[in-house]
């Protein structure tokens, strides 16, 4: 979390400590990822357990107030679900789309608003001078599902993720995905040509323009969900996480 672009050198340095103290005397380590299992053992000189994030798989919504209330067509937009934060690099989807000329799409990004929050304050100047782009503000329950099941695309440009939810949720409902090339989001397992170079916006374009004329049908997005499903089941999950502590306990 320590590189996250938002804390200050004193936080920065609390929580590296911390993970220090945690890799040092806890008496096993989870992962969430390959790029985390990696930086434990080469940081650290620790092992550790690899245990992905998980999704649910919902149910696509029949309905779609919710995008028809902020302007969007189904299957025309472009969706960003994230936290208004620099490492997020909402700036760079903003000018990517806007390159791309996708004809009558939109770019909708999800996510709380704080006005007095300078990185917000940029966001919402570039939304003005940037057709096409909506902000909806904090999303969830229905309004989300809604928002999720009738997109043409996600899109995610961050420079910092631990294995990024909202990209597998958005895999969860069979949306197709563009994503910036960090080493987190690599490891999901997307197709290497909806990969971006990481701060690209022309990138950024090429991916969203490739993206918006792919054919997809039921099928397409059947499997999808049903590979989300097989590798990243709660289930599952719950089963690897007790068997690392009922191990723990067995030698303690």
């Amino acid at each position: 979390d320590y590189d996250r672009e938002k804390w200050s050198g004193f936080a920065k340095w609390v929580l590296e400590t911390g993970e220090r103290l945690g890799m040092r005397f806890s008496d096993e380590r989870i992962v969430i990822s390959r790029v985390i299992g990696d930086l434990v053992r080469v940081k650290h000189q620790r092992g550790s357990v690899e245990i992905p994030n998980g999704v649910q798989i919902p149910d696509i919504p029949e309905t779609s107030d919710t995008p028809e209330r902020f302007g969007l067509e189904p299957g025309k937009y472009v969706l960003n679900v994230s936290r208004m934060v620099p490492e997020k690099r909402h700036l760079d989807l903003i000018r990517g789309f806007s390159e791309a000329g996708l004809d009558g799409w939109k770019l909708a990004l999800v996510g709380a608003l704080d006005e007095k929050d300078a990185y917000t304050r940029k966001i919402v100047d570039a939304v003005e001078h940037t057709p096409g782009v909506v902000l909806t503000g904090f999303q969830v329950g229905r309004q989300l599902a809604e928002l999720y099941g009738n997109a043409g695309v996600f899109a995610l440009a961050s420079t910092h993720e631990g294995l990024p939810i909202a990209l597998l949720e958005a895999l969860s409902y069979g949306l197709p995905a563009v994503a910036s090339d960090i080493p987190a989001n690599k490891e999901v397992g997307l197709p290497t040509e909806q990969y971006l170079r990481t701060g690209d916006p022309g990138d950024m374009a090429r991916c969203l323009e490739s993206a918006a004329v792919r054919p997809r049908n039921e099928d397409y997005r059947n499997e999808l969900r049903a590979w989300v499903k097989k590798k990243y089941d709660w289930r599952q999950i719950a089963c690897s996480t007790l068997d690392v502590y009922r191990r723990v306990c067995r030698h303690s």
